[in-house]
């Protein structure tokens, strides 16, 4: 496996967990989750068996090849037509195309058998009880005693899947409910079955945490668990309140998207997204088997539902739902919203409430919820309506579905992508508040919230001792969240007292003692640009962590970026007013600080994630060491704004060009491939990817789980400094090709221009960034200094300032749309 454990995990393990490794997985049923549950093991560095039916008839097209069921290419088709639309899925489901080659195929008949040579076999087929005890029969001849065996069902009982099982089968099987897509979203819900090893639950909670990147939520075996009850339950009466108050299908998507911290794909879109028919079947379920719900009638569909079920229009995988995408008469793509009142389409309209409006400038969430649950329009009232409701379930569901608020918290943030679970959203608010809001309603929550208002408790989760804790129901007292104590939550380092450990701080960032003598440094901008705050954050950091500590860590929170790259807005006043001085200054600062990062007296540990653009990434070329976060979109992407790189990242790929021009490969072969990532403004769609583009160095490690990332940075910095780390001296041995490089680029660059692929001023940045990767105007290829690339970078960068083409981009970039392509 590419993931280990760290010391201090693997010390922290039972016993059981300690002598269990799982080097290979056997996923029974190649469907959409089996395939890609199969690409996140592979990702992992898994070797994965697929195994799917065999074709009981054959197709027209293999009956027009002479083909009979009983050849390899027939029995496998059904797992192999699966395995290509994995290749072929969007957003992917690979870290990188290479690693399909973990991924053996097969068919149920052939290769049943092999199962017994893997450590773990996944159950994925059809949601049919008797379908799943049917393939367990045929799994018990040859799985190996002890082997691991789970049912990724979404609802069914544990009991009712084991029954007439074995001991030994019985005690190592368990659900693993993976949420769709498994590589992107985060929540593995484990469901011990009554005879389930406890060892076997501690194994997967610990093992979907360190190796697969998940958020584990231990639940009960109840209908639909946990983050389905509750999703799919304040689905369904979003729906129904918006028909109630004669919302729009934008309106709502609007209301229940960022605004709230949620995936933008709101409600409606989300449902198109998934499948109106699988909402249905999971309420329709649910109507059936509830039996203590005193909120079961919620399940039923409202009457748009049903219209929609009836019309079979199920969303993306029929081609219409509640949006429907066309072309127009010019060939462009138009999105369709549906009106629920007429049923008929009609395009898609922006929406404009006066309650939104009021908080714009309001950047903190939690601080958002008073605001729109305060509002007099329709906005204020659909929020009052659907929050009571989903206070209220929420509190009658322990301990139905588990015995502690944050498991309930957990398991539907992770799922959905919300940002606050329910109870968190409760506490952004008030206690008190949430209570007179669910009464206004003429509700109540359950007694258990009463009762934890009458013993002095406010609120459902408290920082105590830069620990987060949480209200626990039985002991009536704050505990402490069981496995966060190995995450470093900045948020919890930022209270009063004792665990406050903020050393510094300025408008747009701020930097932490992390303890052991680790600094992080933390940026609080708008998705995290670096401007002026920032930087000066970046230098007052190195300057204290040189004085006073061993080691800095650069890293955040955030749900949307590391860093989003350079703030343009003051580039673009200077330019604008052309102050060339002034931008030269402002680069060679900028240019000064990267640089610094990579000079410093103490290791600089990047810690990068979601989004690493421009600036962003220059930062983390030059820092020691990198610990990514798996899902990382990282690239150098200037040139979108008709500029390249200046803050040492032009001169930076340079550099590792000339580090692998001892490889084998030609020379101008490698630095092409670094040139063209720039030129065409490439980024990673993985941090596996940005490792391959060489953003990432070999020496990079790419952690799955978001919430380890900082405490990993952490123990990375204390190694470097443990281990003697020496400050480096400035490089001058990088090896450039001069004009036999820029004549290369030149001639493809010109080819481009006149074929009409790239505008005038697009062959001007790059023959600009040409100039400078290659060293400049020198005779022959030679060895110069970082300086000298640097010098380049930014005499480029200012006479590209000048501009208009530049100037236009920048300013539609500013104004929120695409830079325009001239």
């Amino acid at each position: 496996m590419q993931t280990t454990l760290s010391k201090p995990y693997a010390e922290g393990r039972s016993s059981a967990t300690r002598n269990r490794s799982i080097r290979r997985v056997a996923v029974l049923g190649s469907g959409i989750m089996g395939s890609r549950i199969t690409a996140h093991f592979a990702n992992i560095g898994v070797d994965v068996l697929l195994l799917d039916i065999v074709p009981n008839a054959l197709t027209s097209a293999e009956e027009a090849k002479g083909l009979t069921l009983d050849k390899p290419a027939v029995r496998n088709r059904i797992v192999n037509d699966a395995f290509q639309n994995l290749l072929k899925a969007s957003p992917a489901a690979l870290y990188s195309p290479k690693f399909a080659s973990r991924i053996t195929l097969g068919n149920f008949d052939d290769n049943l058998q092999d199962i017994g040579k893997y450590d773990w076999v996944i159950e994925v087929v059809v949601e049919r009880l008797d379908i799943k005890r049917s393939l367990y029969e045929r799994v018990e001849q040859y799985r190996k005693p002890g082997t691991l065996i789970t049912s990724n069902t979404s609802g069914i009982p544990m009991h009712l899947l084991t029954e007439g099982r074995s001991e030994d089968f019985r005690q190592n099987f368990c659900g693993t409910h993976f949420f769709n897509p498994p590589r992107y979203l985060r929540l593995l819900e484990i469901i011990p079955g009554p005879d389930t090893d406890p060892a076997i639950v501690d194994f997967l909670t610990k093992y979907g945490d360190l190796y697969l990147g998940k958020t584990t939520v231990l639940c009960k075996d109840t209908p639909a668990f946990i983050a389905n009850r509750l999703g799919i339950y304040a689905m369904i009466q979003t729906i129904r309140v918006a028909e109630e108050m004669g919302l729009t299908v934008e309106e709502v998507d609007k209301l229940t998207g960022p605004v709230v911290g949620r995936p933008k794909s709101g409600t409606f879109r989300l449902s198109d997204v998934v499948g109106l028919d699988t909402t249905v079947n999971v309420a329709t379920n649910l109507l059936k088997v509830l039996t203590n719900d005193e909120s079961k009638d919620g399940f039923q569909l409202p009457s748009v539902m049903q219209k929609l079920m009836d019309n079979k229009w199920l969303g993306d995988k029929t081609g219409q739902g509640f949006y429907k995408k066309i072309k127009d008469e010019k060939g462009q793509s138009v999105i369709l919203a549906l009106d629920l009142k007429t049923f008929e389409y009609k395009p898609s309209q922006k929406v404009k409430f006066a309650t939104l409006e009021g908080t714009k400038s309001i950047d903190n969430l939690k601080k958002r919820f008073s605001v729109l649950l305060a509002g007099q329009d329709q906005a204020g009232e659909f929020y009052r309506k659907t929050f009571a409701d989903q206070f209220r379930y929420a509190s009658y569901r322990i301990p139905e579905v588990a015995d502690e608020l944050y498991r309930i918290d957990a398991a539907i943030t992770a799922g959905f992508g919300w940002q606050l679970g329910l109870f968190e959203t409760w506490d952004a608010i008030g206690l008190r508040k949430g209570i007179e809001l669910i009464e206004s309603m003429g509700e109540k929550p359950a007694s258990w919230v009463y009762e934890m208002l009458e013993a002095g408790f406010e609120s459902f989760y408290k920082i105590e001792g830069g620990v987060r804790t949480y209200y626990d129901i039985r002991t009536q007292s704050y505990q402490a969240i069981p496995g966060t104590e190995q995450f470093i939550l900045l948020e919890n380092l930022r209270g009063d007292g004792p665990s406050n450990k903020v050393v510094w701080k300025n408008a747009g960032s701020v930097l932490y003692d992390l303890g052991d003598g680790i600094l992080n440094l933390e940026f609080r901008s708008k998705m995290n640009t670096m401007g002026a705050e920032v930087i000066e954050g970046i230098n007052k950091a190195i300057s204290i962590g040189e004085k006073e500590f061993r080691g800095l860590v650069i890293g955040n929170e955030s749900t949307e970026a590391f860093s989003a790259g350079a703030n343009l807005a003051t580039l673009f006043m200077f330019a604008i007013e052309q102050e060339f001085d002034e931008i030269n200054l402002m680069i060679a600062q900028f240019q000064q600080t990267m640089m610094r990062a990579r000079y410093s007296s103490i290791p600089v540990v990047g810690a990068p994630h979601s989004l690493a653009l421009g600036g962003g990434c220059e930062l983390n070329l030059h820092c020691d060491r990198v610990v990514a976060h798996s899902e990382l979109y990282m690239g150098l992407v200037e040139v979108g704004v008709g500029l390249i790189p200046a803050g040492g990242g032009t001169k930076e790929m340079a550099a590792r060009a000339s580090d692998l021009y001892q490889t084998g490969d030609p020379e101008l072969n490698i630095l092409q491939s670094m040139f063209m990532n720039i030129a065409t403004a490439k980024v990673s769609t993985s941090a596996q990817e940005a490792r391959e583009m060489n953003y990432l160095l070999p020496t990079a490690q790419i952690v799955l789980n978001r919430s380890r990332l900082l405490a990993e940075a952490k123990q990375v910095a204390i190694e470097l400094a443990e281990n003697g780390y020496t400050q480096p001296k400035p490089r001058k041995d990088i090896k450039v090709q001069g004009k036999t490089g820029i004549a290369l680029f030149k001639a493809g660059i010109t080819a481009m221009r006149m074929g009409r692929y790239i505008s005038e001023h697009d062959q001007k940045i790059a023959e600009k960034l040409a100039y400078v990767i290659c060293g400049g105007d020198l005779s022959t290829p030679q060895t110069v200094s970082e300086q000298y690339l640097i010098d380049l970078e930014r005499e480029a960068f200012l006479s590209l300032t000048g501009e208009r083409k530049t100037l236009e981009r920048m300013q539609g970039l500013l104004q929120g749309g695409k830079p325009p392509r001239n």
